[in-house]
């Protein structure tokens, strides 16, 4: 059942957006420039009265216009864009996407699967190698070249989402250090590619993947997830920032995302807020304006209950430390 309180997306015919909120105007002033605050993505009706001020008339129009409301929201200068990590988003629909954002506004894209999970279940879920894990022309082909001729000037860091693997950690670092080697740089002139590994293996976490890394410019993702380190011990095992700081803010150790998933929806509310992952959040948010690198901090609904809220949370700390 609706709640009662919250708005309906699709009750109404479509108004122009609301006003803007002075406070959050006033609040997002007051953050540095290289910080880029945003969800993990955008398709969320429980949003309504938080994000969205628009009535959409159904729920297609609502998926295929509300990034551009979304990207008008205060705080927020990037997004997260899911969909590429399950198939390719052609170079038609990331024009499309394109058309509705402002200038400035990048998205943090996480690259196709079949690039970047090193290994696949056989029949009888032996563990095989993938043979198109971390395939630079299969990636030029299929991501670089349809982001460089449709969205390169919304493109921020590709995410290879790494998941738990039985293969060796030395083995890993150098398909990473191949990849890095090899893989186009150039999405427009004077605008190179960021290149950012998230692992959900803290196996992988390794000096020899950290070595690679800095050697390239790429970034390791510091991400709050349920099987890796805090963020605090990620920084100690990478010795600092790695490249641009990319931060994904995701489940609390311990918990599952499908029970969080269910429990927590529609995510108009924080359930549970962590003052932990909020303190280390900071912290690497500070770490990037004292080396005046960019910073990218993603948070999704499983990480407290709402990502806005969480994202708001953020962003009084950064902005009124002493309160």
């Amino acid at each position: 059942m609706k709640k009662p309180e919250q708005l309906d997306l699709f009750a109404a015919p479509p108004q122009e957006p609301a006003r803007k909120d002075e406070r959050l105007e006033e609040l997002a002033s007051r953050l540095p420039r290289n910080l880029r605050l945003g969800t993990s993505s955008w398709t969320f009706p429980g949003w309504a009265g938080l994000v969205y001020q628009r009535r959409y008339p159904n729920n297609t129009t609502f998926v295929r216009e509300s990034l551009g409301e979304y990207a008008r929201y205060p705080l927020f200068r990037t997004v997260g864009m899911d969909r590429s990590h399950y198939a390719p988003v052609s170079e038609r629909e990331l024009r499309d996407y394109a058309a509705l954002l402002p200038e400035g506004f990048a998205c943090v894209t996480k690259v196709w699967s079949e690039l970047s999970t090193p290994t696949l279940r056989g029949e009888n879920g032996t563990p095989l190698p993938n043979p198109r894990f971390l395939d630079v022309a299969l990636f030029e082909q299929e991501v670089f070249r349809p982001t460089r001729r449709g969205f390169a000037a919304h493109q921020g860091p590709f995410v290879f989402q790494v998941p738990p693997v039985p293969a060796g950690a030395r083995a890993f670092a150098d398909a990473v250090e191949r990849f890095l080697s090899l893989a186009p740089r150039e999405l427009a002139p004077g605008r190179l590619a960021t290149y950012a590994f998230e692992l959900r293996d803290k196996r992988l976490l390794t000096r020899r993947y950290v070595e690679v890394l800095r050697a390239h410019g790429a970034a390791h993702v510091f991400n709050w997830w349920e099987r890796m380190p805090s963020l605090s011990e990620q920084v100690e095992r990478t010795g600092g920032l790695v490249g641009p700081l990319v931060v994904r803010l995701l489940i609390p150790p311990g918990r599952r995302y499908a029970d969080l998933k269910d429990a927590w929806a529609p995510f108009d509310r924080l359930v549970q807020p962590n003052a932990e992952m909020r303190r280390e959040a900071v912290h690497l948010i500070r770490l990037a304006e004292s080396v005046d690198v960019p910073a990218w901090i993603l948070a999704n609904n499983k990480a407290e209950g709402s990502s806005p809220l969480t994202l708001r949370a953020l962003a009084e700390l950064v902005a009124h430390p002493a309160r």
